[in-house]
């Protein structure tokens, strides 16, 4: 009787392995691509947690990819080597140009709004009011790439006749932060910054001189061709994160600010677009 036993649960315990082993090969595996605009660690920091969320909820394996530049992430999502993945704007909107439309997941949605501004700003006892005296002045911009420290007020000061030509000066400073310190410390007389970080340093002594127009938010896109199921059940997956103290918590792991993740259509983007263009 001793050995029937054994042997039963010998049998019942490979049962469940095996059980376990199909569970896991039967995940359908998934790719997440993301732009580096912080070091690797610090966004596996912020993702992992809303990638684990979405595993648990979609019955998927989800994998974080880094591209190594922003143009290097557009052209992985646009060649399909990711199945969803995260962007800015203006890398969207190069995105769609490039390769076509793409399937919307969701936008971030900070303190209530899926859309953020820009600031051109000086120092605040600048003798400098409007982007029109901004000619033959040393200008700070963040990244050839980056949306609104470069972007956008570039149109901004084009817009006012103010030519990048007509500047006695402009270098890239590589982010916001860098935008607003070097302005800050005199080396330049004006810079473009994000709107939190114009808020963080307003009390540190700066200035702004001009906002932005309006633009939609970071945006989830995922790959021509994912099954539609799938794309559905990621979305309601998404939405619903902002409804649970713990959904909370996954948002603010991506970014303090963030509120929620919500709807997006193509449309949202257009203004950036004439902008670019």
């Amino acid at each position: 009787m001793k050995t029937i036993m054994i042997v039963w649960l010998i049998v019942i315990q490979v049962l469940v392995a095996t059980v376990s082993v199909a569970d896991t090969k039967s995940k359908a595996k998934l790719t997440f691509g993301v732009h580096p605009y912080l070091p690797p660690a610090e966004l596996k920091r912020r993702f992992n947690p809303l990638l684990q969320y979405l595993s648990d909820q979609t019955d998927t394996s989800i994998e974080l990819n880094i591209s190594k530049d922003y143009e290097t992430h557009i052209e992985n999502i646009g060649n399909k080597l990711f199945d969803m993945a995260y962007l800015g704007p203006s890398s969207y909107v190069g995105l769609v140009d490039k390769f076509g439309p793409h399937s919307l997941l969701a936008r971030l949605e900070i303190k209530g709004k899926p859309y953020f501004n820009g600031y051109i700003v000086v120092k605040k006892d600048s003798d400098i009011h409007d982007l029109k005296q901004l000619k033959g002045k040393k200008f700070a911009f963040g990244s050839p790439k980056s949306t609104m420290s470069y972007l956008v007020p570039r149109y901004m000061l084009r817009e006012v006749g103010v030519s990048l030509e007509s500047l006695s000066d402009y270098k890239f400073q590589g982010n916001h932060r860098n935008v607003a310190l070097s302005v800050l410390l005199g080396e330049f007389d004006a810079g473009a910054v994000k709107e939190e970080v114009y808020f963080k340093f307003k009390e540190k002594g700066l200035r702004q001189i001009a906002i932005s127009p309006s633009i939609s938010e970071h945006v989830f896109v995922c790959r021509q061709g994912l099954p539609l199921q799938q794309h559905k059940k990621m979305q309601e997956v998404m939405y619903k994160l902002s409804k649970t103290d713990a959904g909370r918590q996954i948002l603010k792991s991506i970014k303090k600010s963030v509120s929620g993740l919500v709807p997006v259509s193509g449309k949202d983007y257009d203004n950036l677009r004439a902008i670019m263009r």
